[in-house]
């Protein structure tokens, strides 16, 4: 509970376990002359000429960076705010108000957690979770934290909202693929909704340190608030690049399982999370998560005699394994799964 860096330390110096071996470290090789594309869905109800025109940027944006962002989504500005504002809420509360939250457990869902350690080479990264299992919200809403007060009305609206989002943009996806536009009903997207709360407290020396490390999501598609500080960076073509917030919009991108059900037509890609030395950030992470027991590979209608499979299939739950073995790196992934030529 001590490790949690919102209990207000206030470090004069990176404590030891932040400090990455030189080469893991950030650097200071960011593009700033490329952005990522900012789609208009249109209020969320879009049909004929706007639709195929969405249809085409989304894919587009899958194919060149695997992230973009969405504006005109249909949730309002008030709920995403609250949604960051109870997060912020929840961190800054004092450390006995947190306690009941906080496991050390990572087989536990729902819990509060710092300091994370990814891979097997001890170093720590610079940032407190609050991971919970929102949707259904019946099924969770009694795991999640009574304080602040507010916190379960702000999440239930929340993540209904921005799981319709999600929803939408998969059947837009499945227009750009050429499949049944409920391709990814069912146990595809039916597993747990997970949302990560993220607190990345000011850092004496951002040099040394991630908030996140370079890693793939290992759902199917993401959706991120990054609130009003910047923090985000995305590997594109062997750089990284910073992406900036806007007012109002999700980040979306596609994880693991979505690359592989596209056959490799959308692209799983590395993203990490710097660190500042001046104000905090906070930021929040929807998952949307296939069953367990689903059955992942490419869709049958993408393959054909001038287009094998690029993966095996499996089932989801023995994916996880092999994924946090190899800590997210996409490469990793990749050697595992994919069918060597």
């Amino acid at each position: 509970m001590e490790k949690l860096l919102s209990n207000g330390a206030g470090y004069r110096t990176v404590p030891e376990r932040f400090i990455f071996p030189l080469e893991k470290r950030p650097g200071k090789e960011v593009n700033l002359s490329i952005t990522l594309p900012v789609i208009n869905l249109r209020g969320g109800e879009v049909n004929g000429v706007d639709h195929d025109e969405i249809v085409k940027e989304i894919m587009e944006a899958g194919k060149a960076f695997g992230f973009f962002q969405v504006v005109n989504h249909g949730v309002a500005e008030q709920v995403i705010n609250d949604m960051i504002v109870v997060s912020e809420d929840f961190f800054k509360m004092p450390m006995e108000d947190k306690a009941p939250y906080y496991s050390e457990d990572s087989s536990k869902t729902n819990r509060l957690l710092a300091s994370t350690m990814y891979g097997k080479d001890g170093t720590f990264y610079w940032r407190d979770c609050l991971k919970l299992a929102c949707y259904p919200v019946e099924e969770g809403i009694h795991e999640w934290p009574e304080k602040p007060s507010n916190l379960k009305d702000v999440l239930a609206k929340f993540i209904v909202e921005v799981r319709g989002v999600a929803m939408k943009l998969l059947k837009l996806i499945c227009d750009g693929l050429g499949l049944k536009e409920d391709y990814f009903e069912g146990d595809l997207s039916g597993g747990q909704v997970l949302i990560n709360a993220n607190y990345y407290a000011p850092c004496p020396d951002p040099s040394l340190t991630l908030g996140l490390p370079p890693h793939c999501d290992r759902n199917l598609i993401t959706l991120l608030v990054q609130g009003v500080v910047s923090g985000l960076q995305i590997n594109h073509k062997g750089s990284w690049i910073g992406i900036e917030p806007i007012p109002n919009a999700f980040v979306v991108n596609f994880g693991h399982q979505l690359e592989i059900i596209s056959n490799g037509v959308l692209k799983s890609v590395e993203h990490r999370a710097v660190t500042n030395s001046s104000v905090s950030r906070t930021s929040v992470a929807t998952f949307i998560m296939p069953a367990m027991d689903s059955l992942i590979a490419p869709a049958q209608p993408l393959i054909g005699e001038n287009n094998p499979p690029l993966y095996k299939s499996f089932l989801f739950k023995d994916f996880l394994s092999v994924y946090y073995d190899v800590a997210g790196k996409r490469e990793g992934v990749l050697e595992a799964y994919k069918f060597q030529s």
